[in-house]
């Protein structure tokens, strides 16, 4: 199927309507302005055919005046004889006298005498077309059969040539007007359309190496319209796909090792134990397959956890919950894992935290993620915190460690899925996401403040209990 550009479909909707509308207005103008010349031009031979019969009818009131010798003597001595001719037509229809003193023959056709004849007195005929000879004239005839029995009509007669000459000098003009404009609207148009077609393209063309994987490509914004606008918006987008490709595959890197190593592991161990007869040894290696596996369980949860999310399949179990318990078990979970590290982990306890409406495993999930992660970005010799208290009627849990820390620039991206600040330690990058995201569900929030080599904090806050739709 062919394509059809904007350019074409402009030039035939848009200029087709221009030009139509120029050629409407240049008949218009022309019609008007033959009609305009041409009615004056018979207005004028019809005042000066009144002039004319006036002046005969005061002559043939006189009885001692000769009525022939007046129209000839009219006729001799007409004023305009160099722009019209005055004809003076007898009985039978025949021109007998003309101010030119040159008598036409028979064969001349007069419509208007002949309309002026079957008018009446007080009638004229009016005639504008062309001769025999192919010249254009306009005549006005009047009967004076009342004045006289030789002669019945006279007749005035002038040359459209000089008129004609205006009308078409007045048409070309018109034209060029109208060829001129039709021109510059043209370019002027023609330079719009380019100045969006061009953007459009180019983005067109932009946007076909995004499909392919290439988000190298930046729009050049060449306006600041909403073109402009579009091409900034475009560009942002690349960079935040081109963000989340890089995400994506250092997430799959990240996995594969977080795979790869406990793997690694159970399948050493459970070769070892398989050859072994040392009971220690052999309690050793079960100890370790079951961690490993534990953390395997943990990163397939977290996966499943993530998918569900990103389908909408992510449900909650709400219920009245007792935050305390849920929080003492998370730090029960990691109490021996942080002695293992040499990592101290304090726990504050409260005497009590507000009741909250919530799902418990989902809750305690978000603690055991939190805690993990302040151990695993912990030092040997470290210390984690947790505390628990009130805060203005919400429950407020604070995990606080002196590990690393995280950069400012990472910092709002931390909660992103796939992020990962540091790609020294263990870990998928969509545990904390995943976290961020239950604490919302939950009506909560989840922020993070970190210094690099002074630790990190993390404060969850949880409403207090409220009814939630299941």
């Amino acid at each position: 199927m062919r394509k059809r550009s904007i350019t074409r479909r402009w030039a035939i909707n848009n200029l087709g309507v221009v030009l139509l509308i120029l050629l409407t207005a240049e008949l218009a103008i022309v019609y008007f302005a033959q009609y305009y010349y041409y009615n004056s031009a018979k207005q004028h031979l019809i005042s000066k055919m009144n002039s004319i019969t006036s002046a005969l009818s005061r002559s043939a009131e006189d009885p001692g005046t000769n009525f022939s010798a007046e129209i000839r003597s009219t006729l001799e001595n007409f004023t305009d004889k160099d722009r019209m001719e005055l004809m003076a037509i007898n009985s039978r229809g025949q021109v007998t006298l003309t101010s030119s003193g040159f008598t036409p023959g028979d064969t001349v056709t007069m419509p208007d005498y002949t309309l002026a004849m079957e008018g009446g007195q007080r009638s004229y005929g009016y005639y504008a077309g062309s001769l025999s000879s192919g010249e254009r004239v306009m005549a006005v005839t009047y009967p004076i059969t009342t004045l006289s029995n030789e002669y019945s009509a006279i007749r005035v007669i002038i040359s459209l040539e000089e008129i004609d000459q205006t009308i078409i000098t007045i048409t070309i003009i018109v034209s060029v007007i109208c060829i001129v404009i039709f021109l510059m609207l043209s370019s002027s148009g023609l330079y719009f359309i380019r100045s969006i077609v061009q953007p459009v393209r180019e983005i067109g063309a932009t946007a076909e190496k995004y499909a392919k994987g290439d988000f190298s490509v930046r729009i050049t914004n060449h306006t600041g319209d909403e073109i402009g606008d579009l091409c900034v918006a475009i560009n942002h987008m690349a960079d935040e796909l081109s963000s989340a490709e890089t995400m994506k595959n250092e997430f799959i890197s990240s996995v594969s090792h977080e795979l790869r190593t406990p793997l690694t592991a159970i399948k050493g161990w459970a070769e070892t134990i398989a050859l072994e007869d040392d009971p220690e040894t052999i309690k050793k290696g079960i100890r370790v397959i079951n961690g490993e596996t534990a953390r395997l369980s943990q990163m397939v949860e977290e996966l499943l956890d993530f998918s569900r999310m990103q389908s909408g399949h992510f449900s909650l179990q709400f219920d009245r919950m007792d935050v305390l318990a849920e929080l003492e078990d998370a730090v029960l979970i990691y109490a021996e894992r942080a002695k293992q590290e040499n990592i101290t982990l304090i726990y504050d306890e409260p005497e009590q935290l507000p009741i909250i409406f919530g799902d418990k495993n989902r809750i305690r999930q978000v603690f055991i993620n939190i805690i993990d992660n302040a151990i695993k970005y912990s030092n040997p010799g470290g210390t984690v915190t947790v505390t628990a208290d009130e805060h203005q009627g919400w429950a407020r849990i604070i995990v606080r460690d002196r590990g690393c820390g995280i950069k400012s620039t990472d910092l709002p991206k931390i909660k992103t899925k796939f992020y990962k600040a540091n790609h020294t330690r263990r870990g998928s990058g969509i545990g904390l996401g995943v976290a961020d995201e239950i604490v919302e569900l939950h009506g909560g929030t989840l922020t993070i403040e970190s210094e690099i080599g002074v630790g990190t904090a993390v404060t969850i806050l949880l409403p207090p209990k409220r009814e939630k739709n299941k």
